[in-house]
Order: C-alpha cells, then sequence, then structure tokens
C-alpha cells in the first residue's frame, strides 16, 4: 500500500505509517474512549436510577442519592493516581503498551459490577466492593483517554489532526450512547422488580464482548509515529534526562550535518499558523535541549483550565441532571436518559464538525465561541429543563450537551495534545485531565445535589455552568494558537 496525504509523517518524516496503520490507530482509540464513557456512563446512570436502592438502601431520597454519586466521584480519586502513574509509563516506554493494560483493567472491573452481590445479600461488604472496583477501574481510565488522545494526535497527518484527534472524543459519546440505549431499553421493557433484582446487571455483564475486541486491537497497532522518532527514544525506551542531554549533544545541529535521508523540514503550514510549528534551526538536538531546559507549568496550568469546562459540564448534564430530574422534578426517569440518547445521536455530527472547523480556524476562537455560548445560554437552557414540558426538557438536554460538553471535547482532544512537548505529553495531558476531573467531574455532582437540596431551586446548576465554562474561556483567551504545531518537539507551546 502507498502512502498518501492521510498518512504523512506525523513529525519529522523519518517513521512512516500507512492508511491501514492510521485507520487502526483511529478505530482503537475510538473505541478505547468508548469502552471508558460506556463503562462510566453506566455505572453513573445506574448510581442516578438503582444504585442507592440496591447498595444504600434504608436512606431517604436525598441521601441515597448523595451517597450513590459519592461513590461515583471514587473512581475519579483513582483515576489521578492512575494519570501519574500510566503517564509516566506512557512517556518511557510507549503509547501502545500503556493502552493495552489500562483497557483490560477498564473492562474486567466493569464485568465485575454486574456480578457483585447485593446489600440484601451480604450487608456492608457489598457497597464495599463495589467502591474496590470502582478503584481499579478509575485507576486503568485515569491514562486510557489521555493515551488515545495522545496516540490518535500523533498518528494524524497535521491539516487534519483536529479531525482525526476528535475521533476519541467521538468515542465518548459512542459509550454515552451505548449505555443510555442499554438503560433505556431495560427502563421500558422491564418492571421495577425485575429492574432491582437483575437487570441492572445486564449493562456491565455485556461489556466483557468490546473488551476483548479491543484488546485485540490494540496488541496489533503499531506504537505512535511521533514516539518512535523522539531523539531521546533508543531502543523502544527513553532516556532520562542525563541520557537526553548526551543524546542531545550528540545530534546534528545544521541542515548540512543531518545523516542522508533524514529530513527535517518543517512540517506542511497554514497560512497564518505560528512560527513554532516546525523544528528549529537546530533540528532534533535544538528542540531536545529546549525541552530539557524548559521550565514547565504555563502549558499545564492553561490545559487544566481548558479542561474545566468541557468535564464540570459533563458531571452537572450526564450525570447529575439524570437524578435530579428523576427525583427532585419527579419526572418520568425514561425522560433524561432518552435526552442523553438523543444528545449522544447528534453528537456523531457535532463532534467531527467541531474538530474540522479547529482545523479550519484554528482552536482558539472556536473555544472561545463554544464556551461563550454555554455561558449565553446556562440559564435559559436550565429554565427549560426545570420548568418546561417533556420536548422542552429535550430539547434543553440535547443543546447543553452538544454545545457545553461534546463540542468542548473535541477541540480537548487535539489541544492539549498540541500544548505539550513530546517527552512528558502523555503525563502532563493525563494528570491535568484527570486533575480537571476531580475538581469538576467528580465533586461537581455532589456539589450540585448539596446546593439544590439547600435552595430547593435549579439555579445552583446554571451558576455552576457559567463558572466552568468562563474559566475554559478565559484559558482559552491565554492560550496560544496551537494548530498545526509540529509534536516531535520536546518542549510545550509555552
Amino acid at each position: 500500500m502507498t502512502h498518501s496525504a492521510a498518512t504523512e509523517p506525523a513529525g519529522t518524516g523519518r517513521v512512516q505509517r500507512t492508511t491501514r496503520d492510521l485507520t487502526r490507530a483511529a478505530v482503537s482509540g475510538w473505541l478505547g474512549t468508548a469502552m471508558e464513557f460506556m463503562d462510566f456512563q453506566l455505572y453513573s446512570l445506574a448510581a442516578a436510577i438503582v444504585f442507592n436502592k440496591i447498595f444504600f438502601p434504608g436512606a431517604g431520597p436525598a441521601f441515597g442519592l448523595l451517597a450513590a454519586m459519592a461513590t461515583y466521584g471514587v473512581g475519579y480519586v483513582a483515576r489521578l493516581v492512575g494519570a501519574v502513574y500510566f503517564g509516566r509509563m506512557g512517556d518511557r516506554v510507549g503509547r501502545k503498551k500503556v493502552l493495552v493494560l489500562t483497557i483490560l483493567m477498564m473492562g474486567a472491573s466493569t464485568t465485575l459490577i454486574g456480578a457483585l452481590p447485593t446489600y440484601a445479600e451480604i450487608g456492608l461488604l457489598a457497597p464495599s466492593l463495589l467502591v474496590a472496583l470502582r478503584l481499579v477501574q478509575g485507576f486503568g481510565a485515569g491514562a486510557e483517554i489521555a493515551g488515545a488522545t495522545v496516540m490518535l494526535a500523533e498518528y494524524a497527518p497535521v491539516r487534519r489532526r483536529g479531525l482525526v484527534a476528535s475521533l476519541a472524543s467521538l468515542g465518548t459519546n459512542t459509550g454515552t450512547l451505548a449505555a443510555s440505549g442499554l438503560w433505556a431499553v431495560l427502563l421500558a421493557v422491564l418492571s421495577e422488580d425485575q429492574l432491582l433484582s437483575w437487570g441492572w446487571r445486564l449493562p456491565f455483564l455485556l461489556s466483557f464482548l468490546p473488551l476483548l475486541f479491543a484488546l485485540w486491537l490494540r496488541r496489533n497497532l503499531k506504537e505512535s509515529p511521533v514516539f518512535e522518532e523522539r531523539p531521546d527514544v533508543v531502543d523502544g525506551v527513553a532516556l532520562d534526562s542525563g541520557g537526553s542531554r548526551s543524546a542531545a549533544a550528540e545530534q546534528p545541529t545544521s541542515r548540512d550535518e543531518q545523516p542522508a535521508g533524514r529530513d527535517e523540514s518543517p512540517q506542511p503550514a497554514y497560512a497564518g499558523q505560528p512560527a513554532y510549528a516546525g523544528q528549529p534551526a537546530g533540528g532534533a538536538a535544538a528542540t531536545l535541549e529546549a525541552g530539557l531546559r524548559q521550565r514547565k507549568g504555563r502549558a499545564f496550568f492553561l490545559t487544566l483550565g481548558l479542561r474545566f469546562g468541557q468535564a464540570g459540564n459533563s458531571g452537572l448534564i450526564q450525570t447529575f441532571l439524570v437524578g435530579y430530574i428523576a427525583g427532585t422534578l419527579a419526572v418520568d426517569r425514561s425522560v433524561p436518559t432518552d435526552a442523553i440518547l438523543y444528545g449522544s445521536l447528534l453528537g456523531f455530527v457535532t463532534v467531527p464538525l467541531i474538530g474540522m472547523a479547529g482545523d479550519r480556524w484554528g482552536r482558539r476562537p472556536v473555544y472561545v465561541a463554544l464556551s461563550g455560548l454555554t455561558i449565553v445560554l446556562a440559564f435559559p437552557l436550565m429554565l427549560m429543563i426545570a420548568h418546561g414540558n417533556t420536548v422542552a426538557l429535550t430539547l434543553g438536554m440535547i443543546l447543553a450537551l452538544n454545545i457545553g460538553v461534546l463540542g468542548l471535547f473535541s477541540l480537548e482532544s487535539v489541544t492539549m495534545a498540541e500544548l505539550f512537548g513530546s517527552r512528558t505529553r502523555f503525563t502532563q495531558l493525563a494528570v491535568a485531565k484527570e486533575i480537571g476531573g476531580v475538581l469538576a467531574t467528580a465533586i461537581g455532582p455532589v456539589l450540585a445535589a448539596a446546593l439544590t437540596a439547600a435552595t430547593g431551586s435549579w439555579w445552583p446548576i446554571a451558576v455552576m455552568l457559567v463558572v466552568y465554562s468562563l474559566i475554559t474561556l478565559l484559558s482559552a483567551l491565554f492560550a496560544p494558537e496551537t494548530r498545526g504545531r509540529d509534536l516531535v518537539r520536546a518542549e510545550d507551546a509555552v
């Protein structure tokens, strides 16, 4: 098979990949992210609908929902630990090995949740086992979406990087769709007794099937071309700082000294793209030395701010609102699950369109537009959800999901990878994602439950949407434009 524009080298051009390799990487990234979000959406919906009765019986509706949401949040603490551990591993030994391990841990723990005994059968041991499996699931998931994002961005041709990388975020609504679809079917065909006795187990047990396919796919996936192109990687393992400095000293420092056949020319650029898009004048040696000397932190905190809006909005819209609508508003529980289902279907259009918009106009302007629109629409959409009829409620959730969650996630998939240098990209991206997850997605639903219970109103939810989105808006305004940046460069974009 010949190489095409779709398979142009991700970095300097030394490592070649075919269209088949790119397709396999794209499917692997999409499927892994889909499994992660299916696993977590299965749990979040179960926590909102049945887990308060199965694992936390005897408490009032408000306390039961709060306990179930707190158990949901435990997984995000484990995700942060997993992000640090597997992120460092991914930067040192490659992306592929980590992606095989993380999907195995996620899939196995999710399947086992479906086999857990209930509180009625073994008492307090039941919620304890649930928490333990959530910890294992979260530990693996902490680096799953970061690894998939890095792999896709590093595989993608530069002019289509936003579109290709968006497949990782497309997996989010694929997983959400699968989980919501399964729960919608269960709620439609099973009685309350059937759902509580055995029906809730089916979605978790069925997750074993995509796990098998995902493991096979990833074991046959080639390593990221950017990782292999890094000048500090020797025999598939990255050198430590001392070894990297020695490698930088040994690298040719001018184009005339480059070995025959090596192409160190910058990647094809967009009109108006930033000057740092290609390799620096000194080639690999210069970028490696720049990465070693650079003081880290600015790119990380900007990334954390970009993450806050998407993560916080996701926790409120996809997790908390389902339980709030069914419990506090006393609306039939199938209505919010159907709304998430329809919103996820629309996301198959939203996600790639936003990815292409980022490729066309740049990451910053699209970030500003989406986060600003979420701020403007937060109160009107929550008014539709809280006081409208079924149609208005469904429409409000669909719009909130696509603008404030899926659209931002599409941009996040590529922008975060472009902000970081190749030596620490996996670690920094994973940790930024998970700190944002702990602070926003995990704590957000618990805080929203407390605020709505204290005020007896929906307006705290709208305020939280505004605050989360404002943080992302300000971060986008301070961040550099990263469209087209050479991902082999070792230094961060700022």
